[in-house]
């Protein structure tokens, strides 16, 4: 996997840049102007990052898959260790697709109807290969999603989640923030 200079991301025009990030040459990222993205973050080969009005903030040590898309105009955010796997969607945008309006861009937007809800990641969420994560989801602290599951409600921190749709399953254990700890986010 070749990554990008930092010479090359400071030019592609972000609205923050922090310390040792690495994107791969080989992902997609519009808008960056709405973009944010914190010290010692990774972004791997054919991940689409595509913001919206929004924005897409993405903390520090945010490790995100290859294949991955982030796309919608309500904000997108992932809070500092949170973890995206391969092939993940997260849509903060979405058709009405009750057969009242057409859908998709390419159709005028007065025979369409869309809606657009932020979606929250907190810390140390992370996300199994396959997921889909819909408009309005807020995982709090500490979840994990199992791979394959389709998330359309929120969750309480440190639950672990899978299905479809996605169910809490039990609890997570908490030695994660333990394990945080020993990283100074100070230096950041």
């Amino acid at each position: 996997m070749g990554f990008l200079s930092i010479d090359k991301i400071q030019q592609m025009g972000f609205k923050y840049i922090g310390n040792n990030v690495l994107i791969s040459d080989k992902a997609s990222i519009y808008n960056t102007k709405n973009i944010s993205i914190g010290s010692y973050s990774r972004i791997d080969d054919f991940a689409i990052l595509s913001a919206g009005d929004g924005g897409i903030k993405i903390g520090c040590y945010v490790h995100i898959a290859c294949h991955t898309s982030m796309m919608g105009q309500g904000e997108i955010a992932l809070d500092d260790f949170s973890g995206i796997s391969s092939r993940v969607a997260i849509y903060s945008s979405s058709d009405n697709y009750d057969g009242e309006w057409m859908t998709n861009p390419c159709v005028p937007e007065n025979l369409r109807s869309t809606y657009h809800k932020p979606v929250h990641l907190g810390k140390h969420v992370v996300v199994g290969t396959g997921s889909t994560i819909l408009p309005g989801v807020k995982l709090c602290d500490g979840c994990a999603v199992g791979a394959m599951s389709l998330v359309n409600n929120s969750f309480e921190a440190l639950s672990i989640i899978l299905g479809v749709p996605a169910v809490f399953k039990k609890r997570r254990k908490n030695n994660i923030y333990n394990l945080e700890k020993s990283i100074n986010m100070d230096l950041i």
